[in-house]
């Protein structure tokens, strides 16, 4: 059986090696590894993005449109990591779970986006509150999103494990307070908000896992639906799915840690309420479901083959 050819261009970065650590020791797979020395040789680049029949683009935003440019063979397959693509129009968005007619999208596009890490958290929660009619489309939505220190790449990894690190970093920090994160857009058009949300993530000193939180009052919402009545919505939505899932809703839930899925590429939704008050959170890994993960899934789908194929 002929191998499907897969190149990793960025293979060094975090997201990069996280892929190549979920795909190394497929044996359906040829993985296409360039020279240390000349990853950053065009030419080189140039012949290794041509001669894949998949290519994971692990790059700064600039370094993935390059790349891009430089294929020219018309059968290779791309799936985007970086924030470039992610709402253009002429590439697929890369979240399967959003529907039926979105995972088809995927199996079929040459070109797909891979999604955020906060966005896929944001994402998971309010998409689907919004196309099913719970959540207006001018609802005002507001999102925070705790991760570990994993998702800000290579400096931040090593700022966090240095021996002579600052004591601040010992605490969460709170940041993209201009309240422009290059998520937002993502968000914003794929949940289908008229407006974009508010959103503020936070870093905190442990190594990967993601909580993302979205809030509600009830009685803002058509028909002053229950936090309970919500999650079963919710329940119903994700129903067929592997990777997402809702848990069942609790009167005294219990608490949420950040990283309690670190390692797996699976997104777990709860769903919380008290009175008038709802808040709905999605767990999982950033660097599994958030990023790497969700690339290898969806490449799993690009090749018709089982979606879990190396990920379980």
């Amino acid at each position: 059986m002929k191998k499907t050819k897969v190149y990793i261009d960025g293979q060094s970065g975090t997201t990069g090696l996280q892929i190549f650590d979920r795909i190394g020791a497929r044996d359906d797979l040829t993985l296409m590894r360039i020279d240390e020395d000349k990853r950053h040789d065009p030419q080189e680049r140039r012949k290794f993005l041509n001669a894949a029949d998949i290519v994971f683009l692990c790059l700064p935003d600039a370094g993935a449109i390059e790349a891009v440019s430089m294929i020219e063979n018309p059968d290779v397959r791309v799936i985007d990591a970086s924030t470039a693509h992610r709402t253009d129009d002429a590439w697929t968005y890369g979240f399967p779970e959003l529907s039926a007619e979105q995972r088809a999208l995927i199996a079929k596009s040459k070109r797909v986006a891979n999604p955020g890490c906060h966005a896929t958290g944001f994402i998971s929660c309010a998409a689907p509150l919004i196309r099913m009619g719970i959540v207006p489309a001018d609802y005002p939505l507001n999102c925070f999103s705790l991760s570990g220190y994993s998702g800000g790449g290579k400096k931040m990894i090593a700022d966090y494990e240095s021996a002579d690190r600052p004591q601040t970093l010992s605490s969460p920090c709170v940041y993209g307070l201009t309240l422009r994160h290059k998520h937002v857009p993502e968000m914003h058009k794929v949940c289908g908000s008229k407006e974009p949300p508010v959103f503020i993530p936070v870093v905190d000193d442990y190594y990967k896992g993601m909580a993302t939180t979205i809030t509600l009052h009830n009685h803002l919402l058509p028909g002053a639906p229950t936090a309970k009545e919500i999650c079963g919505r919710l329940q119903e939505y994700y129903r067929d799915e592997h990777f997402v899932s809702v848990q069942p809703f609790s009167e005294k839930p219990a608490n949420i840690y950040a990283n309690e899925l670190a390692g797996t590429n699976h997104l777990q939704i709860f769903v919380c309420g008290y009175e008038d008050l709802t808040s709905v959170t999605a767990l999982f890994d950033n660097l599994g479901k958030g990023a790497s993960g969700a690339a290898v899934q969806n490449m799993n789908i690009m090749l018709g083959l089982d979606e879990r194929t190396g990920l379980e």
